[in-house]
C-alpha cells in the first residue's frame, strides 16, 4: 500500500518510539490500566472478536516476543486536525499503538478529507480503502440502527454506564457480532465525550410547536427523532458548522460540548445566541476504532493485544480530557451566549418520541430489537444504582 508521507518520518517515529518503551515499561503500564479499568474475566469474549482484560494482554505481551513485522497503516478519521480532543484522541491511540509494539506498528492518523470525508470511514474500512479508522458508529446508521449503541442511544447511558454496557454488560460483544457479519470489521471503544450540550441556536424554543421548520445540523438516531417533531434536518461536517450558523441555512447545531465547539470556530459566532442543554441524545458519547476484519485477523497477536490496550488507554484518557477542557471552556461560552435548559415540555416529547421510535425500529430489526431488550434491562438497573448515590450525592456537592 503506498503512504502520502516520506519514508525517512516512518523510520524516524519508529526510532524515537523504539528509544522510550520496553517489555518492563507496558507491562507497568498494563497493571496500572487494569487497576483502573476494574476489567473482570467477564470482559473476556472467544474468538478473534475476543476482548481479553488488561492484566491478560499485559501477560501476552510479556510472554511473546514483542518483534513483529514492520507495518505502517494509514487511519482514516472523522475530525478536523483542530480538535485536540477528538483528532488527538485518535494520535493518543496510534502513539499507543507504536509504544506497545516498540515502533515495529506504526498508525498514521489523518485528519476529515485527507483519505476520506467524515462520514466516510466506516465504509472505507469495510471496503478495504484504509485498514482502520477513528469515528462514531451513529455515522452509519443508513441500512441498521444497531451502530447508534455503540455511540450511544438518545436518553441513554451515561459515559461511566456506556462502558459498563460496553465493557461488562456484553455490549460490545453484541456490537462485534453484528459487525463481523454485517460490515466486515471489528471495533473497540476509544473515546468518550461525556454528556453533551444541546448545541447552538439562533431562535428560541420552549414549546414542541417552535419545532416547527425549524432547520437543524443532528446526526443519528435523534436527529429522526427531531424530523417528527417538525424539524428539518441538515448533514454538516464539523468544519461545516460555523459558515452554516453564520449564513442562516441551520437555525441551530449541536456538535460536542464548550471545548470542542470553540475549537472548531464557534466563538466566531455573532448576534443573539443561545446555548441549550442538556445533550439528551449524546449522555455518554463514544467513539470507536473500527479495523477491517480481514486485516484484523492478519495481525500478530502481540498487536492486537496492543490495539486492545491502547483502545482501552485512550477511552479513558478522551473523557479525562473532556472533564478537564470544558470547564474552562464553559466560561468562554457564556460571554457569547445565552445558556438555556431545555423545557419540561420539549424533554418529555424528545423522550416519548425517542422511546416510540426505538419500539418502531426494533419491530422492523428483530437484532435491533434483541440488542434494545437487553440494552433496556442495563440502562432501568444501572440508573436505579446511580440514582441511589451518585445522583444523591451530585445534588449536594455544591452546597455543602
Amino acid at each position: 500500500m503506498k503512504h502520502n508521507y516520506e519514508d525517512y518520518e516512518v523510520s524516524n517515529r519508529r526510532a524515537f518510539i523504539k528509544k522510550g518503551v520496553g517489555v518492563a515499561g507496558f507491562a507497568a503500564a498494563s497493571a496500572l490500566l487494569s487497576a483502573c479499568s476494574g476489567a473482570s474475566d467477564n470482559l473476556s469474549v472467544t474468538g478473534n472478536l475476543g476482548v481479553s482484560t488488561s492484566a491478560d494482554n499485559a501477560n501476552h505481551l510479556q510472554s511473546e516476543n514483542l518483534e513483529g513485522p514492520d507495518l505502517v497503516w494509514d487511519m482514516a478519521t472523522s475530525w478536523p486536525a483542530s480538535l485536540q480532543s477528538m483528532f488527538g484522541s485518535a494520535q493518543f491511540f496510534a502513539d499507543k499503538v507504536g509504544e506497545l509494539t516498540g515502533g515495529n506498528f506504526l498508525i498514521q492518523a489523518r485528519s476529515a478529507g485527507e483519505i476520506v470525508g467524515a462520514f466516510e470511514v466506516q465504509p472505507a474500512v469495510a471496503s478495504g480503502v484504509v485498514p482502520i479508522g477513528h469515528t462514531p458508529g451513529y455515522y452509519y446508521i443508513g441500512q441498521s440502527k444497531i451502530p447508534q449503541f455503540g455511540t450511544g442511544i438518545p436518553f441513554g447511558l451515561t459515559q461511566r454506564q456506556q462502558n459498563a454496557w460496553l465493557y461488562h454488560g456484553g455490549g460490545l460483544e453484541m456490537l462485534n457480532d453484528f459487525y463481523a457479519r454485517d460490515r466486515g470489521v471489528i471495533t473497540f471503544p476509544a473515546g468518550g465525550t461525556g454528556c453533551q450540550m444541546g448545541g447552538w441556536y439562533t431562535k428560541e424554543i420552549d414549546a414542541v410547536s417552535d419545532l416547527q421548520g425549524f432547520t437543524m445540523r443532528m446526526p443519528g438516531i435523534a436527529g429522526e427523532v427531531w424530523n417528527q417533531l417538525g424539524a428539518e434536518l441538515v448533514q454538516l461536517g464539523a468544519g461545516e458548522i460555523l459558515q452554516a450558523i453564520q449564513t442562516g441555512a441551520v437555525d441551530g447545531a449541536e456538535f460536542i460540548g464548550p471545548a470542542d465547539d470553540l475549537a472548531i470556530g464557534l466563538s466566531g459566532l455573532k448576534g443573539d445566541l443561545y446555548y441549550y442543554y442538556p445533550g439528551w441524545w449524546e449522555p455518554g458519547a463514544t467513539v470507536d476504532i473500527q479495523i477491517s476484519l480481514e486485516r484484523w485477523n492478519e495481525l500478530p497477536s502481540t498487536y492486537k493485544n496492543a490495539i486492545k490496550v491502547a483502545a482501552m488507554a485512550t477511552n479513558t484518557h478522551t473523557v479525562a480530557y473532556y472533564d478537564h477542557a470544558n470547564q474552562a471552556a464553559l466560561q468562554k461560552v457564556t460571554e457569547i451566549a445565552e445558556l438555556r435548559e431545555f423545557s419540561p415540555e420539549l424533554m418529555s416529547a424528545f423522550k416519548l418520541e425517542t422511546e416510540n421510535l426505538l419500539d418502531d425500529i426494533a419491530s422492523d430489526d428483530s437484532k435491533f430489537g434483541e440488542i434494545l431488550t437487553s440494552w433496556r434491562l442495563f440502562r432501568d438497573n444501572i440508573a436505579e444504582w446511580h440514582s441511589l448515590a451518585e445522583l444523591s450525592y451530585l445534588s449536594s456537592q455544591k452546597s455543602v
